[in-house]
């Protein structure tokens, strides 16, 4: 615990790194700098004691909790390296120097060096500060060589490996070419012996020096396993003991450091003027020698074949039962660990495939039972994603069970969410090459992205073009719209499981359910949360009444989760679309604009959600129009049943405008040669019965208002089709005439703002002038197809292209001007 005035310190500290105005007494620098002078005179005392170690403590908390930095004395930071390397120093003061020049650095006052240093703890604890500081000088390399050639000589009584092997962790991350082969050799054989050959005797206690004390001490006792047995094999960090020895520690330290060494190190062999009188021996037979004559391999093989033997041996001890909780949650990480470590040495061996897979499938077949080890099998499935062909193993039955049966049952892991969708984005395109599972199993994957959003939304980003093609296009685009369903549905499924099976009461299919939870379990709606639910990919399978499910979802819309799941699905649908345009063929495209049309009227009742997913789905039609402008021929009776529904315009303007753009641009000849004068005459009067219908003044009702920028777009798509069948022009310049009486009327007036109907105005004046004039008409409105702008929103903003407006100019002259 700390002090009342270190818990103080502490608060104004943090306080101060939250950028707070210091109403707790915020620490300013100068009352920093007269403390730093306090403590300098208490570090010069010969005798250093508890209230140095306080001050210390409370001088390290008020540096390092706070994001800005601190700065002290050079003199004092001098003084503190001084106390640290001092040999009478206790070591709970070099703790906390130690600990205080690290939140200092990187440090312009550093006179520190490890080169003269033999104490093992004092070397460790400079050369954490030296890694520090940023490898400036080539401090990495410097430290990284120190402690090989400490390694190298027997250390004397009393100092131990122990504390330099974190030390070497640190230095291989950082700069890993700073160790040579040589030295690498080295470790590597030092390592092998360390897994290997740790003592299985428990370490004499550490006397007591109590009163009853005696000199004669019981011998120590053997090391047990986790369930109590006493070991009978190899020592690993698997073994218990009360005590532990040293060579125990350095065990358990280089199993901790192994799969780091074995990337860095593992697979870079010495090329020797014999080594080619090797190549063409077994190298199965070379991994399978016994123990005894195992020190006559190389140093790396050696330390592989030590290391494999380990892992083997820690996946034996994890089938024991612990008899303490927190022993089966290291059990369960030495797994993860040791699976990793043979996928990594098979990796560089092929030879011991055939040991690790035989072995790796019968762990698969005791733990795959038990969704605590959910954990454990993603590394089982990267081995056999990387290995079944060498081991001729078909591994289906694995990834099934992984992609089928976790997502299902531990989507509401978040941590296994992470993972889980992690390993299969970095495994993508194995998967795709190896295994139909993985795309048969999205919608399961979507469970964690539903419940787990917006954490895992890059991660979706980077996996869904791999889980997209041809095949699963339609479902995944339903899916994506469904997903804040989906997450409410698991929401309820989650609510009805921990429900106990006492309250779980019968369902009266006569009875309609009041709530969610009754309806989970209610024939009515049974089979629609069965699909929702699905584990597989099941395009045919689609029922009917995801509409009454969704109505019946919406007391959930406004779940923080729900609503956190709603924010992620633009983003996927812009990307779904970008990635479907890539291969989508027409009959695919034509497919996606039918379903586009029918889900905007299906989607979950969250109305920010509804109008993000309008907005991406309206840019998104007219990118495949563009596409695929033969669907106006193709699909032109959904088209004009859904431009021909007043509705629409209210309910969904975005999608209705892009539409009614899109209908203007691409019902053309120069697009489609089967595109014939009768079927533009037909898209014109539907078209037309629409403008009439929003514009239409009725004295006995009144007027609503009606997006202007769809009355825009309505009259210049008119206005297309009509040069492109002329005898529509008449009926179209008629139309656009009453315009000026339509924006004249007080009813209209009242509802629309005064720059709106400007705009209007302006828009039918502009169109009605074009079309006294065919040609140019065709010429402005039908340019070449290879030059056509699908720039709807330009279009917009400036009503036509400059040659409209010069055709307006032409044709009514302002006042004064004189033609030359």
């Amino acid at each position: 615990m700390f002090s009342v005035g270190a818990e103080s310190l502490l608060r104004q500290a943090r306080y101060r790194g939250c950028g707070g105005p210091g109403r707790w007494g915020e620490i300013q620098e100068e009352e920093l700098r007269r403390f730093a002078s306090r403590l300098a005179a208490l570090l010069r005392n010969p005798e250093l004691g508890s209230e140095a170690a306080d001050c210390l403590q409370r001088l390290h908390l008020a540096v390092a909790a706070t994001k800005y930095p601190r700065k002290l004395d050079g003199e004092f930071v001098e003084l503190l390296q001084k106390v640290l390397c001092s040999s009478k120093c206790p070591e709970q003061i070099q703790l906390l120097c130690a600990a205080i020049l690290r939140e200092m650095s990187p440090c312009n006052n550093l006179i520190l060096s490890c080169d003269e240093i033999q104490d093992t703890k004092l070397l460790s604890l400079v050369s954490s500060i030296l890694l520090a500081q940023g490898n400036k000088k080539n401090e990495v390399s410097a430290v990284g060589q120190r402690i090989v050639r400490i390694l190298e000589r027997r250390l004397p009584e009393g100092d131990s490996a122990r504390y330099l092997l974190p030390v070497l962790s640190n230095v291989i991350s950082l700069s890993p070419e700073s160790l040579t082969e040589e030295q690498t050799n080295l470790l590597s054989k030092k390592m092998a012996d360390w897994l290997r050959y740790a003592s299985v005797q428990q370490a004499v206690p550490p006397p007591s020096g109590g009163f009853f004390s005696s000199p004669r001490t019981r011998p120590p006792g053997p090391v047990t396993e986790v369930d109590g047995a006493i070991a009978t094999d190899f020592f690993t960090v698997l073994s218990m003991g009360q005590y532990y020895t040293q060579d125990q520690w350095l065990n358990v330290q280089a199993f901790s450091m192994l799969r780091k060494w074995l990337l860095c190190y593992g697979g870079k062999e010495l090329k020797t003027p014999n080594s080619d009188d090797k190549s063409g021996m077994d190298r199965s037979v070379m991994s399978m020698v016994s123990p005894t004559s195992s020190h006559l391999l190389p140093p790396k093989e050696r330390l592989r074949e030590k290391a494999f033997e380990y892992c083997q041996r820690l996946i034996e001890q994890s089938n024991r039962r612990p008899l303490k909780k927190y022993d089966e949650d290291l059990q369960k990480a030495c797994l993860i660990e040791a699976v990793t470590i043979m996928d990594i040495i098979c990796k560089q061996d092929s030879s011991y495939v055939y040991r690790a897979a035989s072995f790796l499938k019968i762990l698969h077949g005791r733990i795959c039972g038990d969704a605590a080890y959910a954990r454990t099998l993603l590394p089982i499935a990267q081995f056999f994603l990387n290995h079944s062909k060498t081991a001729a193993m078909d591994p289906d039955v694995i990834y099934k069970h992984l992609l089928m049966d976790i997502p299902a049952q531990l989507f509401h892991s978040s941590s296994l969410a992470f993972e889980f969708v992690q390993f299969c984005k970095d495994n993508s395109q194995l998967f795709t090459e190896t295994s139909s599972i993985f795309k048969q199993s999205f919608p399961n994957l979507f469970k964690f992205l539903a419940w787990n959003s917006p954490p895992l939304i890059s991660e979706f980003v980077d996996l869904l073009p791999f889980l997209l093609d041809a095949s699963t296009a339609i479902e995944i685009f339903h899916l994506l719209l469904d997903l804040p369903c989906l997450t409410a549905a698991l929401d309820i499924q989650l609510r009805s499981t921990a429900l106990p099976t006492s309250k779980r009461a019968a369902c009266n299919p006569a009875v309609k359910p009041a709530t969610c939870l009754e309806a989970f379990h209610h024939p009515l709606y049974k089979s629609t949360f069965q699909y929702l639910l699905r584990t597989k990919s099941a395009p045919e399978d689609a029922p009917e009444g995801l509409i009454p499910l969704r109505q019946l979802l919406g007391s959930l819309a406004g779940s923080p989760r729900v609503v956190q799941c709603a924010e992620t699905v633009p983003v996927l649908l812009e990307l779904f679309f970008r990635v479907v345009s890539e291969f989508a063929d027409g009959p695919l495209i034509n497919q996606l604009v039918v379903l586009l049309l029918q889900r905007s009227d299906q989607l979950y009742e969250i109305p920010a959600f509804k109008d993000d997913v309008y907005r991406v789905l309206s840019s998104q039609l007219v990118m495949l129009c563009k596409l695929h402008p033969a669907l106006m021929v193709e699909l032109s009776k959904e088209i004009l049943d859904f431009s021909g529904t007043v509705s629409n315009i209210q309910n969904k303007e975005a999608i209705f405008t892009h539409m009614v753009w899109a209908i203007g641009e691409y019902v053309s000849v120069s697009y489609d040669k089967r595109c014939t004068v009768e079927q533009i005459n037909q898209f014109f009067e539907n078209l037309e019965t629409v403008l009439f219908e929003i514009t239409q003044l009725r004295p006995s009702a009144s007027t609503r208002s009606y997006a202007p920028r769809a009355i825009s777009v309505l009259m210049a798509t008119l206005t297309k089709l009509a040069v492109r069948s002329q005898d529509l022009i008449p009926r179209t310049s008629m139309f656009l005439s009453k315009m000026r009486t339509f924006v004249q009327n007080p009813d209209v007036t009242s509802v629309y703002c005064k720059e709106d109907l400007e705009q209007i105005l302006n828009q039918a004046t502009d169109l009605m002038n074009l079309l006294k004039m065919p040609s140019m008409a065709q010429f402005v409105l039908m340019p070449p197809v290879d030059v056509a702008s699908t720039q709807f929103q330009k279009e917009v903003k400036d009503s036509l292209p400059f040659a409209l407006r010069l055709v307006t100019r032409l044709l009514e002259p302002a006042p004064g001007f004189m033609p030359g």
